[in-house]
């Protein structure tokens, strides 16, 4: 199968997936005492493909490739996979409906903006490992994102008396708020140890441990501001707007750090 069709048949499977559940959930009060077992098993297919094609894509070459397109697919496809998997331990439907359609656009996005050239300093151990820390931990600060700002839209339709049939079907709001600081935890310890490697490596090839450029100054920067919302949530419980606007600054630094630096230089300057 050509490379193009793989992409299209991958962002097919996700929309029909993202429809179907949303339609069904549009049209209940409220979900099924056993959920909706089925889209467990039918994620597994899109999943599954785009895992292919994200080995391919990377991987297939002599070099490694990871271009602005695949790191976007790369990082949706790793937070649709954490929602699957949660979802034997919470019921999260609601929120799946939300981010498999964000999954359908983002699969489309390596044949939209393909890497221009392999990475350098790939083989390096070091590298690797930050590189893998770093996309993890950009997909849990995605999903923390998508995750505060739904809460922000609960929150203000709950004062309202007016909630969507979709809505209805989300876990409780403190329910929501313990997975989104968890969320958030879990991708601080990962950004944590992606900067830490990132300096080892800095090291080993260029003999000091920093180099001060935007890449390093975002990536810190972010560090600074998920840390400082994790203290103010364990010191002053900080909660609501607090945690969107700490939550949503932290992601856009992140974004600046790494996807914004090879959006400017591979689409823009086309390096």
């Amino acid at each position: 199968m050509a490379p193009i069709l793989t992409y299209g048949l991958n962002a097919l499977l996700y929309a029909v997936l993202g429809a179907a559940l949303a339609r069904g959930l549009w049209r209940l009060d409220r979900v099924p005492a056993n959920g909706f077992v089925w889209i467990r098993y039918a994620l597994l297919a899109p999943l599954a493909l785009q895992s292919w094609i994200l080995y391919r894509d990377i991987f297939g070459a002599d070099a490694m490739y990871l271009g602005v397109g695949t790191a976007l697919a790369a990082i949706v496809w790793l937070s649709v996979l954490i929602y699957w998997a949660s979802s034997f331990v919470y019921r999260l439907e609601g929120l799946q409906a939300l981010v498999v359609p964000v999954a359908a656009v983002a699969a489309l996005m390596p044949a939209i903006f393909p890497p221009l050239k392999p990475l350098t300093h790939a083989n390096a151990p070091f590298f690797r490992i930050h590189l893998t820390l770093s996309i993890v931990a950009y997909s849990l600060f995605t999903i923390a994102s998508l995750h505060v700002l739904l809460m922000a839209v609960v929150e203000r339709g709950l004062h309202k008396g007016t909630l969507p049939p979709l809505l209805r079907n989300l876990p409780p709001l403190l329910t929501l708020e313990k997975l989104l600081f968890r969320v958030i935890l879990l991708g601080f310890v990962l950004l944590t140890a992606s900067l830490a490697t990132g300096m080892l490596f800095s090291e080993s090839l260029f003999g000091r441990p920093l180099q001060f450029n935007h890449k390093t100054l975002f990536g810190i920067l972010s560090w600074l501001i998920f840390g400082s919302l994790l203290a103010g949530r364990a010191r002053w419980g900080w909660r609501g707007r607090v945690a969107l606007r700490w939550t949503l600054s932290g992601f856009l630094t992140l974004v600046l750090a790494y996807i914004g630096s090879k959006f400017v230089l591979e689409i823009l300057l086309g390096r």
